[in-house]
């Protein structure tokens, strides 16, 4: 695959990759709608301050890491397809809500519930790989990744110009983040009809349970609890922060951390309740597959798309200050990191397609954003300002093109519980988002790179050890048992003889 055929558009699957990239550009663009116009949001409404903002900011991301578990699971049984017209039509009511709220409890709860949009990256992974052969779902899922989040920029692009110029006038704003619910809306029902969940011939292969990841081993079930507990913990680290801001109070805190603790019991139960039975009768060599995969790509967006997060919420301030830049300048320096991601994503996933070896080019990637941090962390007023920005565009590069190399291996370890396995690694970028930014207060710009220098290195040695190269890595087909290529309708069932 080249980017010749992306242009291919009499292919059913090149148009298939179009609508869901871009589905996930609107979703992305109905989520960051807030930043852009959050000044002009304090000017309109007097009581807003700057903690109201950065709590909303909280408030934006912190059901994203429950989210992406949940959605993982429903797309596993339900397809692509309705799951993803589904959320965007499903989230466009809390974007419009937001858009004319008047309250803070309006807000909040708005925001909070939006959140969840964040998770519809998990969706188009399954349907691209359902979509593109093993040797071609890097370029594919890079190309959906990179130009999907692209939403994030465009919402900075757009909004202020439609706020101030197509909807003039003390509510253009509101109008302006409103016009993001609606695409949502209008594009949820668009997606449902113009795309399937598969190529003609071809049915999605489904888990056999989907309340909870399927493994193959006792040890790979310890791993899998030991692996949830962070998501639970992440959740509590975002609470505390807004305990911290003094939104909410001491006992509301104890709450929702009693809460937390009680969906995570149910998970762990669910967790047992699903794989006790499935490893007592044994788990047949050819459907097994080992989770410490699953761990180690974990541990990779944790540290790439964790540190990214991280990275663009302190950088303009952190050029800003080290340069004497003006805020313009400082942002349109650190606009560029979330530029990259355009051609830094498919990079990734095409050097993970052609290589000849996905494990390698993970590893290579994850010192390439080791570098580049520790580079980072050394930059101050004395550098040379071209050269600081040069450093900040190569290691984005490769924080971005990790993950594409990362969702380049995702659908080669399981075929049938891709969304399930994505959306776990998803929810892990999160996490380091979550636990990054809170490290970021009690640390400088530049420990804080030696910090973000320090996960991708641990990540390092936890691929190196735990990450094989996926079976099939480079074929025209997934790996799949007998019985999965029976229910893909991809080989004919074998016809029993009677006795």
């Amino acid at each position: 695959m080249t980017i010749k055929d992306l242009f291919s558009f009499k292919s059913e699957r090149i148009k298939v990759l179009h609508f869901t990239w871009f589905a996930f550009f609107v979703s992305f663009f109905a989520w960051f709608s807030m930043a852009p116009l959050a000044t002009t949001m304090m000017e309109n409404m007097d009581w807003l301050t700057a903690e109201h903002l950065a709590a909303l900011g909280i408030c934006n991301v912190v059901l994203t890491i429950p989210a992406r578990i949940i959605i993982g699971q429903l797309l596993d049984k339900w397809g692509p397809r309705i799951v993803f017209s589904g959320l965007l039509i499903t989230m466009s009511l809390p974007t419009i809500i937001f858009a004319f709220g008047d309250t803070w409890i309006q807000l909040m709860i708005s925001r909070l519930v939006l959140g969840s949009i964040g998770a519809s990256f998990v969706i188009g992974i399954r349907m691209v790989a359902e979509w593109f052969p093993p040797k071609h779902v890097g370029f594919a899922e890079g190309i959906y990744g990179g130009w999907g989040n692209f939403g994030s920029a465009a919402a900075a692009i757009l909004l202020p110009w439609l706020a101030l110029t197509v909807f003039a006038g003390d509510n253009g704003y509101r109008y302006a983040l409103a016009f993001t619910g609606v695409v949502c809306f209008l594009y949820g029902i668009l997606y449902y009809f113009v795309v399937r969940d598969t190529p003609k011939g071809k049915k999605l292969v489904r888990p056999k349970r989907t309340a909870a990841l399927e493994v193959s081993s006792w040890g790979d079930l310890i791993q899998l609890m030991i692996w949830t507990l962070p998501l639970g913990g992440a959740v509590a680290i975002s609470a505390w922060r807004l305990e911290g801001l003094g939104f909410i109070s001491k006992p509301i805190l104890y709450v929702v951390y009693t809460v937390i603790l009680i969906v995570l019991f149910y998970q762990l139960y669910t967790i047992l309740k699903i794989n006790i039975p499935i490893l007592k009768k044994g788990v047949p060599k050819e459907d097994r597959y080992k989770f410490r995969n699953v761990v180690a790509l974990n541990s990779t967006y944790f540290a790439n798309f964790g540190a990214e997060l991280a990275i663009v919420s302190m950088l303009p301030m952190f050029f800003q200050l080290t340069f004497s830049l003006s805020a313009a300048q400082a942002g349109l320096i650190a606009s560029s990191f979330a530029f990259v991601n355009l051609l830094a994503r498919p990079l990734g996933g095409v050097l993970s397609d052609r290589l000849g070896s996905r494990r390698k080019v993970m590893l290579v990637y994850m010192i390439g954003i080791s570098i580049g941090l520790l580079l980072m962390g050394f930059i101050n007023s004395s550098w040379p300002l071209a050269f600081a920005v040069a450093i900040t565009i190569i290691t984005s590069m490769f924080i971005q093109g990790a993950e594409g190399a990362t969702f380049a291996v995702i659908p080669l370890i399981k075929k049938r519980i891709t969304g399930q396995i994505a959306g776990m690694s998803g929810a892990y970028g999160n996490v380091g988002s979550t636990v990054y930014l809170t490290l970021y207060t009690f640390v400088s710009a530049q420990q804080f790179f030696f910090l973000l220098a320090t996960g991708a290195i641990i990540s390092f040695i936890i691929c190196y050890f735990m990450l094989d190269e996926p079976k099939n890595s480079f074929a025209e087909n997934y790996y799949l048992t007998e019985e999965e290529l029976v229910e893909a309708n991809q080989i004919v069932a074998p016809v029993r003889k009677s006795m």
